[in-house]
């Protein structure tokens, strides 16, 4: 079974913050919460963790637990850029890449708002790479320390959760691989299982997904992993819903395939405002980058799925704004209605707009028929739509009604919600 290798820079966000200032990190630091957002803190360092001061704390309590605590002020668009940056280094050993932004579920952004995906950690297969690098994982892991040329922790494991959890067990010289018995090596599951089962339920917490579901197990005495997976399905769903459910599947190895980025769909407009902009003239703006956008060749019919608009500000700072269409389109009237709203959003005015093309819809025929329309299209725009609406609203986003019992006298007996299966 080929291994999945994970690429995680601890803190990245802080780091690319603090600017090369690494003896700011060995002080109280945190992220300050970024403008017009959630009044909560970001990343913390480890002497700041040490004072119990954690992520997603409101300001004044962090500030209540540790008074010696210093706040950097947030950029995330130079965090994206920086990851693109190491993402394309990844990409050039040959390795094909999926980004916490690609994968599935939900996670965090500095501020502790949900978003889709945050900069910092990816994945790629060890096989499609062996060979180029000396044919062993050692070549794998020194080929990636050269591309990225900074301190990195690198795990290894059958499944995309597993090496994140080895990831977080390495150290910056260490890489750590997990690995199941010789028995179980045709099965994903039975390697999960067997490596995870000691591990307290707070590993749970790596996934984005399933880090609200920590805290629910710890008060019901529920200590360990293999505990959680021994627990009957039927109880842990009714108990905890779908995160439950997801929960176990993760730790019996059942996972989506990777699903790398193509790094040919990079499509960006960007555009220098000699006026500090604001309002109306902020808009017109946003308009000029979204025909810019549509216009290009590369796009070749595509509409678009999500943008990452972002902003650098008058006021020394940027601004970042990722935002996942209702339904993939290429109509910029309906574009510009959906980013409009997010430009009222801006702390203060600013001097450079750009919108970047996050993710594509199902590719639309330029000379399909008006009136009829192939199955395999239907399909796939169906397909579509459901993980959109599973990329925002979660993996319940997306349910249908199933006649349990239509004659009975209980409402609640009579229909039932499933997972919609387009």
């Amino acid at each position: 079974m080929s291994s999945v290798i994970c690429v995680h820079l601890s803190r990245f966000a802080l780091v690319v913050a603090a600017d090369g200032r690494r003896e700011l990190l060995t002080e109280p630091v945190a992220l300050a919460p970024e403008p017009g957002r959630t009044p909560v803190i970001g990343e913390v360092s480890p002497a700041a963790e040490a004072a119990g001061v954690r992520r997603g704390l409101p300001l004044g309590e962090a500030l209540a637990r540790c008074p010696r605590l210093r706040l950097l002020p947030p950029d995330p668009v130079a965090v994206q850029t920086r990851w693109d940056e190491l993402v394309l280094r990844l990409e050039g050993i040959g390795a094909a890449v999926e980004t916490a932004q690609d994968a599935d579920g939900t996670t965090r952004s500095a501020n502790g708002d949900a978003v889709q995906g945050e900069p910092g950690t990816a994945w790629f297969l060890a096989s499609n790479v062996r060979r180029l690098h000396g044919g062993s994982l050692d070549g794998i892991v020194a080929a990636v320390r050269g591309a990225l040329g900074m301190p990195v922790r690198i795990g290894a494991a059958p499944t995309r959760f597993l090496s994140r959890v080895a990831a977080g067990r390495a150290r910056v010289r260490r890489p750590v691989v997990l690995e199941g018995a010789p028995s179980t090596a045709a099965r994903p599951g039975a390697v999960a299982l067997g490596i995870l089962a000691g591990e307290p339920v707070s590993v749970l917490a790596l996934h984005p997904e399933l880090e609200r579901l920590v805290p629910s197990l710890e008060r019901l005495g529920i200590a360990t992993l293999g505990e959680l997976v021994a627990l009957p399905p039927g109880t842990v769903g009714e108990r905890f819903g779908g995160r439950g459910l997801r929960a176990q599947a993760l730790l019996r190895g059942e996972e989506a395939p990777l699903r790398p980025r193509d790094p040919a769909t990079r499509l960006e407009a960007d555009l220098l405002l000699p006026e500090a902009a604001s309002g109306q003239q902020l808009g017109h703006a946003l308009g000029l980058l979204i025909d810019r956008v549509l216009a290009h060749p590369a796009r070749r019919h595509r509409p678009l799925r999500s943008l990452l608009l972002q902003a650098t500000l008058v006021e020394r700072g940027t601004w970042q704004e990722r935002v996942v269409l209702r339904e993939a389109m290429s109509d910029a009237a309906r574009i510009r209605l959906a980013l409009g709203r997010r430009l009222e959003e801006l702390p203060s005015p600013a001097e450079r707009l750009t919108l970047r093309v996050d993710g594509f819809g199902a590719p639309v025929p330029a000379d399909r028929p008006l009136l009829e329309e192939d199955g395999v299209i239907r399909q796939a725009r169906l397909h579509e739509a459901v993980r959109q609406v599973r990329e925002v609203a979660g993996p319940e986003g997306a349910l249908r009604v199933v006649a349990v019992d239509p004659e009975s006298r209980v409402a609640e007996r009579r229909m039932a919600l499933t997972p919609f299966q387009a």
